[in-house]
This record gives C-alpha cells, sequence and structure tokens, in this order.
C-alpha cells in the first residue's frame, strides 16, 4: 500500500501509510449485532456522561496498536500529564508476530479493547462503532477538524464513519521540509565519496552502490549490505511497490491508474525489468542474503547498524533507524531519497500532495465501556494546546519561545531525536495515530518542529548542509519534483476491497503469488529468471484479476462522482 508519508508517521510518518497489493480502505461493517451493542453502549455512556458536567475522566482506555512498538516508560511525562488533566490512563498493546493471525483471534472471540488502530478487516468484521452521531453531539471541535473531508470519511458500503484518519488535514501554511514517502534511498556517505552525483536512474543507482561496497567491504568492522528488500508481513511494498514509480507513475498500492484506469502491474514487462535487475543485483553479492527471511524489527537493526547502503522504502517507516544513526553520530551513514526512473527522460513521481489517510488511525470499539468519555477525550487532545504538546513537548523543557516563534536548543535537538529520550518524554505511537493538526497553529508556528523555517536551518547539521550545498538545494525535499494536483480518486491504494468479495480474494491471491515467486526469481541463477517469471505471470492469469481491477475501477469512478460534489 501506500502510506503515510510523514502525511504517514510524519505526515510522517503517514505514516502514510504503501499495503503494495493489500489495498486498505473504508470496509464494510456486516455485524447488526455490534451496531447494536454499540448503540446500547452509547445510551449508557451518555447518561454517565451527563452526570460528570462534560468532564473526560477518570478512566482507563485499553488501545491495540496495529504494529510492533514498546509501550512508554511508567514515568512517561506526557502520559502523566494527559493522566493528571483529563483522568485518562492508556493501557497499550503492541502487535506482536502476524496481524492478519492476530486478527483473527481478536474477531472470532470478539475479544476487543477500548480503541484500535484502523483495519478494514475488523471494520467488516463490525469491531468498530459508528461514530458521526457521537462526533455531532459531543465533538465540535473534531467536527470542524474533519468537516472538508466529511463525506470521504463515510464508509462507501453503508455511510458511516468508523475510523478517525490521523495524516491528512491541513491548516493554515503547509511547510514541507521532511519527505515521508517512498524513494530508493542511498546513505549519504555513498554520495560523498564519489563528489556528490546526479543519480537519476535504477542503473546509475546499482552502480554507485556497487563501487562503494567493493571499495569498502566493511563498515565499523561489519560486512557491508549494498541493499536491502523489506518483505515483512503488510510492510511488503519494499518489494512490490517498486515498478510504478520506476516508469513515473505515484503510489496507487497494486495497481497503475492512467486516464483514470486502473489495471494491476505486477504481471507487465516494466515490473519484470526491475525484478530482473534485482537478480542482477544478487548474483553481484550486492542484496543481504537474510533479506527475504528476516522481520521488521531485524531490518531495521540492520539500518540502525549503519552497514546498509541502500533500500527501497518509505522514509517514515524507517526514521526511527536514522534516529539512532543521528544519537550515535553516525550522520554520514543516514540517507538521502532518490526519485529514480528507468530512464533519465522519465519525469519522476514519488511524491504527491497531502492525501487523507482512510483507514489509518483510531476507531473505538463495540466493547468500548464509555464511547461518550472517549469522544470527549479526542475532542480534548485535538485542541491546540494539546497539539503543541504532543508535536514540541513541554515549553521550557523540550523547546523555547522566542518572540511568538518557537524554537530548540541543540540539547533538545538531540534528546528529539534520542529513542531512549522519546520514550520516557513522548507519546510517539499514539499521536500517530490520533486525529491531529498539520500544518501551522493558528499563531503561526509549524505543527511539526521538523518544518519550522528557522529550527529547521538551525539543526541542519555540518554534514548534511555539505550535501544540500553540493546539489544547490534548501533540503531534502528538493530531491523529488514538485507533484501536481492529486486526482481526485486519489490514492488507489486505500479503497476497501471488502472482506470475502471476489475482489479481495484476487488481491490476496495476488499477494500470495508476488510473496511466493518474487524472491524466489530475484535468488535464482540468471539462467531460470525467465522460466520462474513465466510460471509466475502464468498464476497470475489464473487468478481473477479482473474482478480485483472491475473493484478497484468501480470506487475511482464512485469517489470521482462522490468527493467532487
Amino acid at each position: 500500500m501506500g502510506g503515510k508519508s510523514k502525511n504517514v508517521f510524519k505526515l510522517s510518518l503517514i505514516v502514510l501509510l504503501s499495503l503494495s497489493f493489500t489495498l486498505a480502505g473504508c470496509g464494510g461493517n456486516n455485524s447488526n449485532n455490534g451496531k447494536d451493542a454499540a448503540k446500547n453502549d452509547g445510551a449508557n455512556a451518555t447518561q454517565a456522561a451527563a452526570n460528570t458536567d462534560g468532564k473526560v475522566g477518570p478512566f482507563d482506555i485499553s488501545v491495540f496498536i496495529g504494529e510492533a512498538g514498546q509501550p512508554p516508560t511508567p514515568d512517561n511525562k506526557i502520559f502523566k500529564k494527559i493522566k493528571d488533566e483529563t483522568g485518562a490512563n492508556f493501557n497499550f498493546e503492541y502487535l506482536a508476530g502476524d496481524i492478519n493471525q492476530k486478527l483473527g483471534v481478536m474477531i472470532a472471540g470478539q475479544d476487543y479493547p477500548d480503541m484500535m488502530t484502523g483495519n478494514t478487516k475488523l471494520t467488516a468484521a463490525g469491531a468498530y462503532i459508528p461514530l458521526e452521531d457521537l462526533i455531532e453531539k459531543y465533538a465540535p471541535n473534531l467536527k470542524a477538524h474533519y468537516a472538508d473531508y466529511w463525506n470521504m470519511m463515510k464508509d462507501p458500503n453503508d455511510g458511516h464513519i468508523y475510523i478517525l484518519p490521523n495524516y491528512g488535514v491541513y491548516n493554515g501554511e503547509v511547510k514541507s521540509s521532511w519527505y515521508s514517502g517512498p524513494a530508493f534511498w542511498i546513505q549519504k556517505a555513498v554520495l560523498k565519496e564519489f563528489g556528490y552525483p546526479k543519480v537519476k536512474t535504477l542503473d546509475e543507482y546499482v552502480d554507485l552502490i556497487a563501487k562503494y561496497k567493493e571499495k569498502y567491504p566493511k563498515i565499523d568492522g561489519s560486512p557491508t549490505v549494498g541493499f536491502e528488500i523489506l518483505n515483512y508481513d503488510w510492510k511488503n511494498w519494499g518489494l512490490l511497490n517498486a515498478p510504478q514509480h520506476l516508469i513515473g507513475h505515484p503510489n496507487d498500492g497494486g495497481v497503475v491508474v492512467t486516464d483514470g484506469v486502473a489495471e494491476i502491474f505486477a504481471d507487465k514487462d516494466y515490473a519484470k525489468k526491475y525484478y530482473q535487475k534485482l537478480n542482477e543485483m544478487n548474483q553481484q553479492g550486492l542484496i543481504d542474503k537474510e533479506t527475504f527471511v528476516q522481520n521488521y524489527d531485524q531490518y531495521m537493526a540492520k539500518l540502525s547498524s549503519g552497514t546498509v547502503l541502500g533500500m527501497f522504502d518509505q522514509h517514515w517507516n524507517f526514521s526511527a533507524a536514522e534516529d539512532s544513526l543521528t544519537t550515535q553520530g553516525k550522520i554520514e551513514r543516514t540517507y538521502v531519497g532518490l526519485p529514480l526512473v528507468y530512464d533519465a527522460s522519465t519525469k519522476d513521481y514519488y511524491r504527491d500532495l497531502a492525501v487523507l489517510n482512510l483507514n489509518n488511525g483510531l476507531g473505538i470499539s463495540i466493547n468500548a465501556k464509555d464511547p461518550v468519555k472517549i469522544i470527549k477525550l479526542l475532542e480534548t487532545l485535538i485542541s491546540e494546546d494539546w497539539q503543541k504538546t504532543f508535536s514540541w513537548g513541554i515549553e521550557g523543557e523540550d523547546y523555547i519561545v522566542n518572540d511568538g516563534r518557537f524554537m530548540k536548543t541543540q540539547e533538545q535537538r538531540d534528546n528529539a531525536a534520542d529513542p531512549t529520550w522519546q520514550m520516557a518524554n513522548k507519546a510517539k505511537t499514539l499521536f500517530g495515530y490520533l486525529p491531529k493538526l498539520e500544518g501551522s497553529y493558528s499563531d503561526g508556528n509549524s505543527t511539526d518542529a521538523s518544518a519550522q523555517p528557522e529550527e529547521y536551518a538551525a539543526s541542519v547539521k555540518p554534514y548534511d548542509k555539505e550535501v544540500l550545498a553540493a546539489y544547490g538545494f534548501n533540503s531534502y525535499v528538493d530531491f523529488f519534483s514538485k507533484p501536481p494536483a492529486n486526482p481526485v480518486y486519489y490514492p488507489a491504494w486505500s479503497i476497501d476491497l471488502v472482506e470475502g468479495s471476489d475482489a479481495k480474494i484476487a488481491n490476496t491471491k495476488l499477494n500470495e503469488l508476488s510473496t511466493k515467486y518474487l524472491p524466489k526469481a530475484i535468488l535464482a541463477d540468471p539462467g531460470k529468471f525467465d522460466s520462474i517469471w513465466s510460471d509466475y505471470v502464468g498464476d497470475i492469469k489464473k487468478a481473477n484479476v479482473k474482478a480485483y481491477e472491475d473493484k478497484i475501477n468501480e470506487q475511482i469512478k464512485w469517489r470521482i462522482d462522490t468527493w467532487s460534489k
């Protein structure tokens, strides 16, 4: 899929945000029993809330986060502030293992915490309650926040709102100095080594990595890894999504959309060209031998070691590894995103304008003990004061104010980049999934410290100044072409295929075939590549691709008709 880009964690992330073939969106809710239970719970909670004079807490909220992570420290100052001022105490459960297996167990047992991150499987299972009436009655600020996106948030199957998108709602002036989306990433040290060359094509990129690895077979005593491929769980876009960008298309997940018509690209010749190149890279010893057997944590550990020269990924997805490298003082081992294409005459289309991160945020489950209190809490946390706390921290401790402008000292910048410090002083994961202000606050300060012009200029390290000056750029965003206006439907990856439908079954089959054949093709002897590719394409033809493409095209038309109003 596409994902967040920092429109995903920083859009950041957005998190997001590229499931390659697994398209995520606003799925249908098939559980009438769940809806009835939600109504009863809501009625009881409404009565309870009426007796609290509008106060939120005290109460506990259990939250399932659909990705691996670590709980904040017990003395985390932001969560302490939330509890002190609202009464809300959060208990988090993070994903351990396979997401589909975990969701299957949750759905089978109707075992849901109070809140859960968005997922179409949960929506289809009736695990979330509709939110529009609660928002209308108890959350005027949330309603105003989403006012321009209200119809987009509604499930196309039943018209309800189940998930509050976490990214893509912008306010005031939007400043961009941090790119969060997909790219072919390369260590800054590699670019410096060869005099900061302009790298436009995939061939140029591979040649550069090969030369550096040959010259430096070890980095800090460990073997140099030329190229990593993330092929784990729903984050398998590292394996699947690159071909569409290499021909000059944006991230639409598992399809390429031309003149409003979508078709899969997995079986196309331009996809074959990419995987044949990866096969060549493997023969050169550039691809990590463990790349197809490692999980996300192992992948991140390798990036954090500073030994990996390049990979295709979304920036928000590995930004924590860069934080680690920065804390270690290995700035030269952090990355530059390159918008590669096959042919230098092709205009790159990696960077896009912010889109609403549909089905990626938080929803309230049918088991929630007090939906009204939760909505009231979210209403409180969308206020500017709380948004500043989540993003910038505590004034005087985490940032300073000069003539109304937010800034950080060098010590505060170093703290903010330190993963250990973050666990005790930030609510990073929670904020990543909460509804949030993006762009600028009413006082003109940026909602993101990295995008604050003065702060960005002050925080650019000497090494980065050298890199940017060599290319004549002000920020790393400038490596990418400016994006055109988004098509109305965009992005196709957020379209819900509906659990159990022919389209969803076909999509799942395509994903399984890719996971089965592509690693085999990449790791094969060159003489066997064509045979494996032929088998792959043959099995794709046996899948019900038409049902998949028809559903995407039906929803593209629906979005154009509905979202254009």
